[in-house]
């Protein structure tokens, strides 16, 4: 599925279920109040709303949301940054940052998180000149560390206490 996924428009998938169809493409203004419900039921750290609307306005080509039915069911929220590079130690790079991904629970493994997270990441190499890609990710999180090391992430640093009730975080990288 991966060499599949279209770097444009909305893009119509079969689910790993073999049923249920769903559909990429980049967010809009539109979807805004949808991805923070999707924030607040997903996952414990949440942002405000102008944090959204920031990356909506900035980098919309790898902000990437997935809908069935017609509903918005999850979202890759991404944004480029600056600095060390964590795959060239020691280089400066252009890097792609995966701030947030959420799916709602009843889109769960029919691979709706892999075909945003490559969307998004096809989207920061091809039109904002990232050279790599990181995240950081709950050391408890197994399920979501599993989908990253198959996109090719490799864990490169741990952040203690990273998240807000104390657990650590580790950083994730790949070259794009």
């Amino acid at each position: 599925m991966i060499s599949e996924i279209a770097i444009d428009g909305p893009q119509k998938l079969l689910g790993k279920d073999g049923k249920t169809e769903f559909v990429i493409r980049e967010v809009t203004m539109r979807d805004l109040n949808a991805v923070i419900e999707i924030n607040r039921k997903v996952l414990p750290e949440n942002y405000p709303p102008w944090f959204f609307v920031e990356h909506i306005e900035q980098y919309p080509k790898a902000f990437i949301v997935a809908e069935v039915g017609g509903k918005v069911v999850g979202y890759v929220m991404s944004r480029v940054e600056f600095g060390w590079s964590y795959v060239a130690k020691g280089k400066t790079a252009k890097k792609g940052h995966i701030v947030s991904v959420g799916v709602l629970p009843e889109a769960r493994r029919l691979g709706i998180a892999t075909a945003m997270m490559v969307r998004a990441l096809k989207a920061l190499k091809n039109y904002y000149d990232a050279t790599e890609v990181y995240l950081e990710v709950r050391v408890s999180n197994t399920p979501a560390i599993s989908l990253y090391e198959k996109l090719g992430f490799r864990v490169v640093g741990r952040i203690p206490r990273y998240y807000s009730d104390g657990e650590d975080a580790y950083i994730m990288a790949r070259p794009l």
